[in-house]
């Protein structure tokens, strides 16, 4: 049988208006007796009449994101992280793995109340959308609100902070293949850092990964340990190619920080819990999250309030992978 809002009440002995502000948490409604109703409608079996709500509200309460890959470790932590920040505000999510015409057909018809969408390889996408839209990534030409992250300055920050340390030979290691405007920034970004430190820049500390899996950033650094430069310094452009490069200068007997310095972008949790926890640079993955739902909510709630672009700050998070260059690295 059915447990409607109706049988709550007649089993508080309130209203049933008083039992709907209560599964709503209104304000409205006492503390004591919103606990009474809640903890009743759970051991009642009440399951909300989305559909009929909607109705009403006309609201889905329910968020659609769009994510083209779920294979690396960073994009599925901030998903997490997002599905975390939309529960708490009351709203659903539905995740779609389709291309971006796809995924909006499909959360046309389940009537979603607005979308976040992340563009992997920069594809074009469509200049009009039948329901408010935010994306993530870099500010270029786009029509919808975009959180940009800033990669070009965390880069930047990346190549400062390794400077400070005494680092002159610094290796970037990640993916040339100028597909994803993401890693396009964050190469001109660590190019120009190092110019604004006067630093040696060349095709021997230019390493391309050809791609942002752990394995690239694994056979990535196994050819810059066979090649005649030699950095004192390494940063990583992902979670997964960082860790790739943490298991070859491993395998080789190189101690970290003691023998090499690596820095890696993604401000993500899991850095701390690789063989050699790293420091990192980028904006914390919680931070990211909140920005992306709330500029969403705000989108649904009133399109004219919200910027089409909004910048964060990238941060390092210092942890055991960086040491000061010793007097034996520097001029190699």
């Amino acid at each position: 049988m059915t447990i409607t809002i109706k049988d709550i009440a007649k089993q508080v002995g309130v209203s049933y208006s008083t039992v709907s502000k209560a599964l709503n948490n209104s304000p409205l409604v006492k503390q004591e007796t919103k606990d009474k109703i809640i903890k009743l409608a759970k051991e009642m079996g009440y399951e909300p009449n989305y559909a009929a709500q909607s109705l009403v509200s006309k609201q889905s309460r329910v968020i659609g994101l769009i994510w083209p890959t779920l294979e690396r470790v960073a994009p599925s932590t901030l998903i997490t992280k997002i599905n975390e920040e939309i529960s708490k505000h009351n709203y659903s999510m539905i995740l779609s793995i389709n291309s971006i015409e796809e995924s909006i057909e499909m959360f046309k018809r389940f009537q979603v109340d607005g979308v976040i969408i992340f563009n992997r390889d920069n594809f074009e996408m469509p200049k009009t959308f039948p329901m408010p839209v935010v994306t993530y990534g870099v500010n270029k030409n786009k029509s919808i609100p975009v959180i940009d992250v800033n990669y070009r300055e965390a880069m930047q920050t990346a190549v400062e902070y390794l400077y400070h340390l005494g680092h002159e030979n610094i290796a970037f290691l990640g993916d040339f293949s100028f597909i994803d405007e993401r890693q396009v920034e964050k190469y001109y970004g660590f190019q120009q850092a190092m110019e604004n430190f006067s630093l040696k820049l060349n095709s021997h500390n230019l390493i391309n990964t050809g791609g942002l899996d752990w394995y690239d950033g694994y056979m990535a650094t196994n050819r810059l340990l066979s090649s005649p430069f030699q950095p004192t310094a390494i940063i990583g452009t992902s979670y997964d190619i960082s860790a790739g490069i943490v298991r070859s200068l491993r395998q080789a007997n190189y101690i970290l920080p003691k023998d090499m310095s690596v820095i890696s972008y993604d401000n993500i949790p899991q850095m701390e819990n690789l063989e050699v926890p790293l420091t990192s640079v980028g904006v914390p993955v919680e931070e990211i999250a909140q920005n992306m739902v709330q500029t969403l909510l705000n989108y649904i709630k009133n399109p004219d309030t919200v910027p089409l672009s909004q910048t964060l700050t990238p941060k390092i998070n210092e942890r055991t992978s960086c040491a000061r260059a010793g007097k034996f690295q520097l001029g190699q």
